[in-house]
């Protein structure tokens, strides 16, 4: 990952990447978690505590059985007290890897200390808990890639883009100076060699551009050069615009679905009436609109089971498995009854809870009293997740 303290007030973080295709292992891995999380993190007040509340959104993919993963976007709010997380259906085929460019970012809001998130320039959700954002270098923008059960998971290169938006409402790009580089992993070389290794770049001149970063499997691809860029898609510049108007919301639509396939970290800057839309309406994507399309793609017809869903459910939350609760879905039945079934917003879930002391799905050390998450019962995403005090936040 690549840490950035911008050194004045950040009241905005953006990125954009590729959906690249990431390969898992067809092994039993019995209840381990096995993840890939590449993400844009947020941190506005870091003043107090490096571990401070923050705003993570980036895109996730979990082994979920030996020959089954799912794939797709969400955002997280991490805060002092809990933490919640949700998977995010907007946007132009969120949960295939199509290599398709998408955008992740993060607005403060106008008053108060909230921020609202973005996917694909649309507004998905806002924060409850985030501190107050001050002078100096007490803001942190991160962008990386995360693996969790290395030896089981191949990433291509992904070529990853960030700005951050100025007290004055202006998309800069940080100073090379004010960027530090954290890698966990060795370089991957004739030392160190897949799987357990990284190849990352950062390429900059007197700011940063772009920090690609790949995680290997086999050998042939530990000595190939990070790329500067994944392939582009095969979709052209109007991919996802047909029947949609010239203008939503006052960004020019065609120039904005151009933008997002070719150099989507200059689209704010280039498109007509997006950076506008971004601070007030965040509303500006009107072919990235929510969709009744299930989170995840699980590459399978099966349903998952009580078993899995529940072992999936104590790796990630750290919580022993005769300490949860698992509810089944609705029957079918029910959920046609469900008043919003006929837009296809519905989706059958698995629910899991407990009580426990729990990390929740943040990477430290630090518990929290209880959780309850969501899951497709189709795909086995995860579509919702609490814990802590912000499962009871509204």
């Amino acid at each position: 990952m690549t840490c950035s303290e911008p050194g004045e007030p950040m009241i905005g973080g953006f990125a954009t990447w590729r959906n690249i295709p990431i390969a898992f292992d067809q092994v039993d891995t019995a209840s381990a978690t096995v993840q890939v999380a590449n993400y844009l993190r947020v941190s506005p007040n870091t003043s107090s505590s490096p571990l401070a509340s923050n705003i993570e959104i980036g895109l996730y993919a979990e082994k979920t059985g030996k020959t089954t993963h799912t794939y797709g976007p969400r955002w997280s709010e991490l805060a002092n007290s809990g933490g919640r997380t949700t998977a995010i259906k907007a946007g132009v085929n969120p949960t295939k890897p199509d290599k398709r460019n998408h955008t992740y970012m993060t607005v403060r809001q106008d008053s108060g200390d909230q921020w609202d998130v973005l996917y694909d320039f649309n507004k998905v959700g806002s924060t409850t808990k985030q501190l107050k954002v001050v002078g100096g270098s007490t803001n942190r923008i991160d962008v990386g890639l995360e693996v969790t059960g290395p030896k089981y998971v191949n990433v291509p290169s992904i070529a990853n883009r960030m700005q951050f938006m100025t007290g004055n409402k202006v998309w800069e790009q940080v100073v090379t100076g004010n960027v530090a580089k954290s890698v966990t992993l060795p370089a991957c070389g004739t030392s160190h060699k897949p799987p357990n290794c990284f190849t990352t770049k950062l390429t900059d001149s007197s700011k940063f551009v772009q920090w690609t970063a790949s995680k290997p499997r086999r050998q042939a691809a530990a000595v190939a050069s990070p790329a500067t860029a994944p392939a582009a898609s095969t979709h052209g510049p109007g991919a996802g615009a047909v029947g949609m108007p010239a203008t939503f919301n006052g960004v020019d639509q065609q120039a904005l679905q151009a933008c997002l396939e070719n150099d989507p970290d200059t689209c704010l800057a280039t498109v007509p009436g997006l950076s506008e839309c971004v601070v007030t309406v965040r509303v500006c994507n009107a072919a990235a609109l929510p969709s009744g399309e299930s989170s995840g793609d699980a590459e399978t017809d099966a349903d998952v089971s009580a078993a899995d869903i529940r072992a999936r459910a104590a790796a990630s939350f750290d919580v022993p498995s005769d300490a949860l609760a698992v509810e089944p879905p609705a029957s079918s039945a029910a959920l046609r009854a469900h008043p919003n079934a006929a837009d296809g917003s519905v989706e059958a879930t698995w629910t899991v809870s407990s009580a426990s002391s729990t990390s929740g799905l943040q990477r430290t050390d630090r518990r929290f009293d209880g959780f309850t998450a969501l899951y497709s019962a189709h795909t086995g995403a995860l579509l919702e997740a609490c814990w802590g005090d912000l499962c009871d936040a509204p």
